[in-house]
């Protein structure tokens, strides 16, 4: 890492404590667990963070992958305007904020399918990403979702076969910010079924 990229990852954490509400521990260690995914990444060049929230894990990926094109999905406004506003102070550039349920943007003919990798942490049991994310992931891509070890991926194989996903593997990814850490890593074998994501809130009432 150069020295400016530290500063900016330091400089995030800090906006995130000062916007209250975002995270229930935000401090600096939270920011750096998000780094644990830069290994899986591989080629890719577009991204999109899946219930961003804080902008965990997409804005740190961004600041240490520059040429990264990162789509960040937060249907909250609040937590959206969040992003704007740390993108802007970051001077972030090729970032998009969209402002709509993972659901919905699933079905966009814009974000349907096109990026390389799918990532999202702490964002709902597995089932339930799968279905969230999976949709949003071109064929030959990837899904990456930052787990625990204590995660059970054994009610998820359903919901990744039927969105057109195969487990690779869990691996073992622990951080400051997360001793029992995990990245699940899915690849997108096939296309989505056009029935789904299925409608808002569905996904999460009646998982896969």
């Amino acid at each position: 890492m150069t020295d400016s990229k530290p500063a900016k990852l330091v400089e995030l954490a800090r906006l995130i404590a000062e916007w209250p509400g975002l995270v229930g521990r935000p401090d600096l260690d939270l920011v750096l667990d998000s780094l644990v995914l830069l290994d899986h990444l591989g080629t890719a060049k577009s991204l999109v963070d899946v219930g961003s929230g804080a902008g965990l894990p997409g804005l740190p990926l961004k600041i240490e992958r520059p040429a990264l094109n990162v789509t960040l999905v937060e249907a909250e406004r609040r937590k959206a305007a969040f992003l704007v506003q740390a993108c802007a102070v970051l001077g972030l550039k090729d970032v998009d904020v969209v402002a709509m349920r993972a659901e919905e943007a699933g079905h966009n003919p814009r974000y349907r399918e096109a990026f390389d990798v799918a990532v999202a942490r702490a964002l709902a049991p597995m089932p339930v990403l799968v279905e969230l994310c999976l949709p949003l992931v071109r064929v030959g891509g990837r899904l990456l979702a930052q787990k625990t070890e204590s995660d059970d991926l054994t009610s998820a194989r359903h919901a990744i076969d039927v969105l057109g996903g195969v487990l690779l593997e869990v691996i073992h990814a622990p951080s400051a910010g997360r001793r029992k850490g995990t990245v699940v890593v899915i690849e997108k074998v096939r296309p989505t079924p056009p029935e789904y994501p299925r409608r808002p809130g569905v996904p999460s009432r009646r998982p896969l």
